[in-house]
């Protein structure tokens, strides 16, 4: 499982710092549970449609976890006003606020 997780991030990350998608990408970074976090955020317009985690410190059983779930619903909500993940709120903090500071970049 946490090689899985493991590839997946990398292949996602490559995809994103490629350009494999159309839109721009903004990158910001937020204070997470075991220090800080950085996203990439790629936008189309004013929708967010990709998001990749540059860098973290964050547990990857917890943390990790909880940002990929935060990422799928800050995308389908298209808004980084979604709940924090129980059991990992401080990384789940830190990762929406990454967000928060690539977006106000555009």
């Amino acid at each position: 499982m946490k090689y899985f997780l493991f590839l997946t991030l990398i292949v996602v990350s490559g995809c994103a710092l490629l350009g494999g998608l159309a839109g721009e990408v903004f990158e910001g970074t937020g204070q997470g549970y075991r220090g800080p976090v950085t996203v990439q955020v790629r936008m189309n317009g004013a929708d967010i449609t990709e998001i990749v985690i540059v860098d973290s410190e964050e547990d990857r059983f917890v943390g990790t976890e909880a940002m990929e779930e935060l990422a799928d619903l800050v995308i389908y909500y298209n808004s980084t006003d979604v709940d924090a993940v129980s059991g990992a709120t401080q990384s789940s903090r830190g990762f929406l606020e990454a967000v928060e500071n690539a977006i106000i970049k555009r």
